[in-house]
């Protein structure tokens, strides 16, 4: 969405609001694609002495394979994104303020840059997930497997067959 802010740069105290939501489906990340369902998008920019003053509210559905237990899992994510806009910048290095010097921002892009910014580095299906056996590949999220569960240093099991 190209969001038009001449109005809003030009009125100080003036606000503006857009309501949307974005398809992200096709968007892919780690061989996944994990937006099932559109982000609804709350945008509003407040003009501020000459700066634009912008906050952006998403909330979508985040399914993902869990990183302990494989098993798929969905999360509704809530975020708040702000940023400051400028018409023209003096210095090309500012990263605090995202130049608009034809007033017009597209949102789209600064949404999904935003939320895979945002997004959870280990995926995980509960906090306390206790993953997958690993002689077995049970789930012990849902049970205790019988695996032996003392763990011998190969290199010591020649000490082993001494003692039998």
């Amino acid at each position: 969405m190209l969001l038009d802010l001449k109005e809003v740069f030009q009125n100080e105290g003036l606000q503006k609001q857009v309501d949307y939501s974005l398809s992200m489906n096709d968007i892919e990340l780690d061989g996944v694609y994990p937006f099932k369902t559109p982000v609804n998008i709350c945008a509003l920019s407040v003009n501020r002495a000459s700066l634009v003053d912008l906050e952006i509210k998403v909330n979508f559905l985040y399914t993902r394979n869990c990183d302990r237990c494989f098993e798929e899992y969905s999360r509704e994510m809530n975020y708040t994104f702000k940023h400051k806009l400028a018409v023209t910048l003096a210095d090309d290095e500012n990263d605090d303020y995202i130049e608009t010097p034809d007033y017009k921002l597209e949102l789209d892009d600064l949404v999904i840059s935003d939320i895979i910014l945002n997004l959870p580095s280990k995926n995980l299906c509960k906090e306390d997930c206790k993953g997958l056996c690993q002689k077995c590949g049970k789930n012990l999220n849902e049970g205790d497997c019988n695996c032996d569960k003392r763990q011998v240093d190969s290199r010591l099991e020649i000490l082993k067959e001494l003692i039998n």
